[in-house]
């Protein structure tokens, strides 16, 4: 049997889970919280920080150069265990934290106070923290101002269960889009209609950003999706699924056609031409799709399919068209899950956390703060469910990892 602990892990992600949160894209609303706890704590950092099985992930965060970093090293996932706010005038003098990374190191903190964000459940899925490179003590109005935006980031979270609709863009929400998809996908298993699904991103969306600046970039998003909305039927779908993905439901199409309207949308984005920093320019996307077969009966695996349809579209040289047959695309990795994983190998004397987002009985996909070191064959174990199964990688892109279960 798995130990109580593991048990309570998974019921907290499986919290986490329910809000869909992980790696959305930057919402005003929380922006705003970490300013307020900027301003009226006078501190130079403040994050809303949401923390999975192996990473802490910042959903907003003020005066930190990254958005994510090592769970195991994380101040927000002791937080996270318990009820009340965490706070640590002086992190030299508290043993916890003596030796953290983050106080030895960038960014050298000597101070924090993080509220843990508490789901309805009672399970502590992130919190909204303040933190200084310098010692001080809380004052009580500085305990009750964190306390207060804490409760509004949790109404942040349930209201986005609500929205239906990008702030930014207009397309639809990430959880909207899998609605939509969830009842197309239940219409055409029932009636056997044709069905295709497209993902796209944003080549280099980044450096747009870097370049010309976040508002920019907002403007390349919105025009963007602007320019495939005009070539879509009433009946066809568009959603934001991340910060430059997005994808586009086709019912009532076939692989054929889909490829089609693929080709337009990439056509129709490379066409649009924006002003900026240093002048005109223009952007690409890439595109994947899949569409339905008898092999496929869930929208996890249509994602994951069209996923790896566009994966293999950046890896061929962008601003391009795959298609894969459902079959084909579909790697055997099952479920959308959330799951507190380890890769264990050398014996058992080397163990990383990953966080577990799919599995089946044929494979998994695994995330990671970093694949560096992570041997292509090893054992995954996921102690809540009492498992354990070799693994061998089948690919690799960036902090994700696919396996095939030997």
């Amino acid at each position: 049997m798995p130990a109580l602990d593991a048990i309570g892990e998974q019921k907290r992600l499986d919290a986490l889970a329910r809000y869909d949160i992980l790696d959305t894209p930057g919402e005003e609303g929380f922006d705003r919280i970490t300013r307020l706890v900027r301003r009226l704590l006078r501190v130079p950092i403040a994050t809303v920080t949401f923390v999975d099985a192996h990473r802490q992930w910042f959903k907003s965060s003020q005066g930190l150069a990254y958005c994510e970093g090592e769970r195991r090293h994380a101040f927000c996932g002791v937080t996270i265990r318990q009820p009340d706010m965490l706070i640590v005038p002086d992190t030299r003098l508290d043993s916890r934290f003596v030796d953290n990374p983050a106080v030895t190191g960038d960014p050298h903190l000597r101070f924090y106070a993080g509220m843990p964000l508490i789901s309805a459940e009672g399970h502590g899925i992130g919190t909204v923290c303040a933190a200084d490179t310098v010692p001080r003590l809380m004052e009580p109005e500085d305990v009750g101002a964190l306390t207060d935006l804490a409760a509004i980031a949790m109404e942040q979270l349930e209201l986005r269960l609500q929205v239906a609709t990008d702030p930014l863009s207009g397309a639809l929400s990430r959880r909207a889009f899998r609605d939509e998809l969830g009842r197309a996908l239940a219409l055409a298993n029932r009636h056997r209609h044709e069905l295709s699904l497209v993902t796209f991103d944003l080549d280099h969306f980044k450096s747009i950003n870097d370049t010309h600046g976040h508002h920019v970039g907002d403007r390349v998003l919105v025009e963007s999706v602007a320019a495939c909305r005009g070539l879509l039927r009433q009946s066809d779908q568009i959603g934001r699924l991340g910060g430059e993905e997005f994808a586009v439901l086709l019912p009532l199409t076939g692989r054929q056609a889909a490829i089609g309207v693929a080709e337009k949308l990439r056509a129709a984005i490379a066409d649009l031409s924006f002003e900026g920093a240093q002048g005109p320019f223009s952007v690409t996307a890439s595109f994947g799709l899949t569409s339905l077969d008898n092999a496929q009966e869930d929208g996890d695996s249509l994602l994951q399919a069209a996923d790896e349809a566009l994966y293999a579209a950046k890896a061929t040289g962008r601003n391009r068209c795959v298609a894969t047959q459902p079959t084909q695309g579909d790697a055997g990795l099952g479920r959308r899950v959330l799951k507190a994983g380890k890769i264990v190998f050398n014996g058992g004397q080397s163990v990383v956390d990953c966080t577990v987002r799919r599995l089946s009985e044929r494979g998994a996909s695994l995330a990671v703060i970093s694949t560096a070191g992570v041997p292509e064959r090893f054992k995954l174990a996921i102690e809540a469910d009492a498992f354990s199964r070799l693994c061998q990688i089948t690919r690799k892109a960036g902090p994700e990892l696919d396996v095939a279960f030997a």
